[in-house]
């Protein structure tokens, strides 16, 4: 295909790829994002194909594979436009009867649609999926309708027009006004609006500049950046390029993490598509622009989401965080300007850039303007991926999109912002989420990590583990951080463990005063916030493991103990036979007992008693019941005593 040399030849072009598509014909969208891939998705696809084939509709009939629409829980998604019929949990033996009955007969399968678990009612559409109703997805939308192989497909949909609009309608200081006017804040972490970071790097002094990609998603539960580099790559590129003509810059860079293969794979190859059309390399679309992209791989640290370490990597030496005498916008990669944003910020520059500053400020508050997409995980009805408007709270979020907790167990907290985040309270269910708003709660937007926890949740245990990740993932290059996490983790796991001792907390505290205050990057400063937040609303949870040596959720193994009701077992013998080590004593007509000195807490016991039973128990703090005598044990049934 000869190079696109001008704006109106890739209007020409796009109308050219829509005269050969019939919006009537049927297209089969199947999500092929990392997730639904995992449970199936590939099969589904090649069943697609296949029965598509066989059925001789090859010519009025579109198959293809998508990026992730969000819905994780019920994947492999299958979407059939024009009509919009959404079906869940796809598997390959279902693809016969969905080609026979829908795409053939128009009708719908009842079986793969979803049902909303509170009414019993079916949802045929997408949008009538109450996952999906009060959520507004702008960056997410297109995830589900292009083939994210295929540039076309990106194109059909207006796919780098923001780039044309850009390079031959507006000036570069036009394009970094109208960034700056929409207040578009990096969904990265900090926040710290791109318009401001972009005009430092445009008026530093030094002439060549970067622009760059950080896309090494390291918080536990996140899988925003990767769904988008899986499944729009193409608009993650064209807001770099975009980027790059605001600032000056000849050169981009794609930082992804290694452990995202087809992230990497799709990225790599939007790149080289973009080049063979024109829209990247020498005089992009004729207007005398010329702008380069690179894929670097991480190697996995954490630490390397930060933004100096991030580029200290990239500069091929080891990923740790370097001082900020000066800001990297102004001394980055190579002691050069350099503009680093996440993923999910550049996505939505040509967007700004197609439909103004003004419509993106019309969404959101006073200080947080757009969407944001959360991963939304943990004890949650609805895991997924969700895009929401700025303000929203979290009640909603949790409840309307979420679906609430499972099992009938109670909302205990939300975790936001990652690791280095913090965990907010059932009382502050009604906080709207922004930058400043979350702040204030005592955690962060982060990169947009959210963690559900019930009832079962120990918050002194969430603290510990988060403590632990952060201490295994910090660099070790300053004290504060790796030495003052490691004496924290200590602590809170000697907590957990019924060693807490008076002066813990204190310590605790002084120790995360000083991390926050001395250590040299973000991730020491904010490694104690999952300490500090917790503290903060659960200071009773603390305060019962060291004092009573008690854990109120029952979920610490060295503070929780198993036991066995006699007034409830029924001796049908499934927890003795599945204990791994032998520690419940019982027989067919025999009460059982569990032997405490045998006993490891793996709390197998308790999964697999029946729950007309009920019969095993957990306690903590208290004493054990005493065990009911051997000669008590005997059990007698009604049918026995006929």
């Amino acid at each position: 295909m000869a190079r696109l040399n001008s704006p109106e030849a890739l209007r020409k072009f796009r109308q050219a790829i829509l005269s050969k598509r019939d919006p009537a014909n049927p297209c089969i969208s199947i999500c092929a994002g990392a997730g639904c891939v995992a449970s199936g998705a590939d099969e589904v696809i090649d069943a697609f194909k296949k029965e598509i084939e066989k059925a001789g509709l090859t010519t009025t009939v579109d198959t293809k594979g998508t990026g992730c629409p969000g819905f994780c829980e019920r994947g492999p998604v299958v979407v059939i436009y024009p009509a919009e019929i959404c079906y869940l949990q796809v598997q390959a033996e279902d693809v016969p009867e969905i080609v026979e009955q829908t795409i053939k007969e128009n009708k719908v399968i009842e079986r793969l649609l979803y049902e909303d678990p509170a009414t019993g009612e079916k949802a045929v559409k997408e949008s009538d999926i109450s996952f999906y109703k009060s959520q507004q997805r702008t960056v997410l939308c297109n995830n589900i309708k292009i083939d994210s192989k295929n540039i076309d497909d990106y194109l059909a949909i207006g796919g780098y027009a923001a780039l044309a609009k850009a390079l031959n309608e507006m000036t570069d200081v036009e394009v970094l006004e109208e960034v700056k006017k929409s207040n578009l804040r990096g969904r990265g972490g900090a926040g710290f609006p791109a318009g401001r970071k972009w005009e430092g790097s445009r008026n530093a002094s030094e002439p060549i500049k970067y622009v760059i990609v950080n896309a090494d998603e390291g918080d536990p539960g996140a899988f925003m950046d990767r769904a988008l580099l899986e499944g729009n790559p193409h608009s993650i590129l064209e807001g770099l390029i975009i980027g790059g003509y605001a600032i000056g810059s000849n050169e981009g860079y794609f930082y992804v993490r290694q452990e995202y293969p087809l992230a990497v794979e799709n990225i790599t190859l939007a790149i080289k598509q973009a080049e063979d059309y024109g829209l990247l390399g020498k005089n992009i679309l004729g207007s005398g622009f010329d702008f380069q992209v690179f894929v670097h791989k991480g190697a996995g640290a954490f630490v390397c989401g930060e933004s100096t370490a991030l580029m200290t990597s990239l500069e091929g030496k080891v990923g740790e965080p370097r001082p900020k005498y000066t800001r990297s916008n102004i001394k980055g990669l190579w002691n050069r300007p350099s503009v680093l944003n996440n993923v999910e910020t550049w996505a939505n520059v040509p967007l700004i850039v197609n439909k103004g500053a003004d419509w993106f400020t019309s969404v959101g508050t006073e200080s947080s303007k757009g969407t944001k997409i959360f991963s939304l995980v943990g004890k949650i009805t609805n895991t997924g991926l969700v895009e929401v408007p700025m303000g929203m709270t979290l009640r909603d979020i949790i409840y309307k999109i979420g679906g609430g907790i499972p099992g009938g167990k109670k909302f205990k907290a939300v975790q936001t912002g990652g690791p280095s985040g913090g965990c907010i309270p059932e009382d502050k269910l009604d906080l709207k989420v922004g930058f400043d708003e979350l702040t204030q709660a005592g955690s962060m937007m982060g990169s947009g990590g959210m963690i559900v926890r019930d009832e079962d949740t120990c918050m002194v245990d969430v603290a510990r583990y988060f403590i632990e990740f952060l201490t295994d993932e910090s660099c070790g290059k300053c004290v504060p951080c790796r030495e003052g996490l490691r004496q924290m983790h200590r602590i809170l796991t000697n907590i957990t463990r019924g060693k807490g001792k008076d002066g813990d907390i204190e310590l605790l505290e002084e120790l995360s005063e000083t991390a926050v205050e001395a250590s040299l990057c973000a991730l020491g400063k904010s490694a104690p916030n999952p300490f500090l937040s917790t503290l903060r609303y659960f200071r009773d949870e603390y305060e019962a493991h060291i004092n009573d040596k008690r854990c109120p959720s029952l979920s610490c193994k060295a503070l929780t103990a198993y036991y066995i009701d006699p007034s409830k077992c029924q001796a049908c013998m499934i927890c003795a036979r599945k204990c791994p080590v032998e520690a419940i004593d019982g027989g067919k007509k025999k009460i059982h007992v569990i032997d405490q000195d045998k006993c490891t807490k793996c709390g197998t016991c308790i999964e697999v008693c029946p729950p007309r039973f009920d019969a095993v128990k957990k306690c903590s703090g208290v004493p054990i019941p005493s065990s009911i005598p051997e000669e008590e044990r005997n059990l007698i049934r009604k049918s026995d005593e006929k």
